[in-house]
């Protein structure tokens, strides 16, 4: 549960003003690109390696299939729930995950995306991974780590 609210709070602080959940009417839709259908996900953590993942955006119950973040840098066998707005060219992603952290750790927490359509088929942006576990000297008490990420449609 505090991991939900935790990512609540996160969203919110993150987010754009107007961004609606999934879609955003606009006043010609039939130029908005559609988020929904399935995106490779390509993200490095200030300090880490490439990463990749698969966001399958769905209209509900979107999900990352994460490629090789498990442990061995192997792919995590059940999908992690996922949640996305678009607002115009702005798209914003998170997801609670557990990642690799340096050469010999793992711990858990959420994992946001935040970025711009480049093109109707990709978006790229700017990332933060914010832990779970308590961090006394940071104003907020959780460690976070920022990062860049690229995503390319794979189908709708």
């Amino acid at each position: 549960m505090r991991g939900l609210v935790i990512v609540f709070i996160l969203i919110s602080l993150v987010n754009t003003p107007g961004v609606a959940a999934h879609r955003s009417p606009s006043k010609d839709s039939s130029k908005e690109t559609s988020l929904i259908g399935r995106w490779h996900v390509k993200f490095t953590l200030l300090g880490g390696s490439e990463k990749n993942l698969i966001l399958a955006a769905h209209d509900k119950g979107s999900s990352f299939e994460l490629l090789d973040t498990g442990p061995g840098d192997k792919a995590v066998p059940t999908p992690q729930p996922a949640v996305w707005s678009k607002s115009q060219e702005n798209v914003s992603i998170s997801s609670e995950v557990e990642l690799p952290i340096g050469t010999c750790c793992r711990e858990t927490g959420t994992l946001i995306f935040k970025g711009k359509l480049v093109a109707n088929n990709a978006f790229s942006g700017k990332l933060i991974f914010v832990t779970n576990i308590d961090e006394e000297e940071s104003p907020y008490k959780y460690r976070s780590t920022i990062g860049t990420f690229s995503a390319v449609r794979l189908s709708n």
